[in-house]
């Protein structure tokens, strides 16, 4: 009776186990660092050496690029489809992993670009352009009022 028991509890726990190992993780829609540390005031920029700027420059774009496309959907990391009320079907995930790949790759030749061409741009306009994508990441906090 004794081996009986314990090849049924070996067994159950066998089959839990593959249970759970068949379950995938759930896709977020925003993946990834997309928020920002600090805002910055113009006078603070200014004083700021252009390596610095340039690097700024590089983590502002990269989240822009992972959240204005999906603003319709999230603004935030963590959002899934399941909590968007969106069927999570064969289609839904591969045009979602699709997505992400495009973006990914979107970044990486942009970022590609911009290490070898933005070093050349005015320190200047790398401060306004700075601010500006700044304050469109702040807006996105107040997104939600236009709902």
């Amino acid at each position: 009776m004794n081996k009986k028991f314990i090849l049924l509890s070996v067994v159950f726990l066998l089959m839990v186990g593959a249970g759970f190992a068949q379950s995938k993780p759930q896709q977020t829609m925003i993946n990834g660092k997309v928020s920002l540390g600090k805002y910055h005031e113009r006078d603070e920029l200014d004083r700021m050496q252009k390596g610095p700027l340039l690097k700024l420059y590089v983590e502002r774009i990269e989240i822009i690029i992972k959240i204005l496309p999906n603003i319709a959907f999230a603004t935030k990391p963590g959002v899934t489809m399941a909590s968007l009320g969106i069927p999570e079907t064969k289609d839904h995930l591969k045009a979602l992993k699709a997505q992400k790949e495009a973006t990914s790759t979107y970044f990486d030749s942009t970022l590609e670009f911009q290490q070898k061409i933005l070093p050349y741009s005015d320190k200047s306009n790398l401060v306004s352009a700075i601010l500006f994508y700044e304050e469109t990441l702040k807006s996105l906090h107040t997104y939600n009022e236009f709902n």
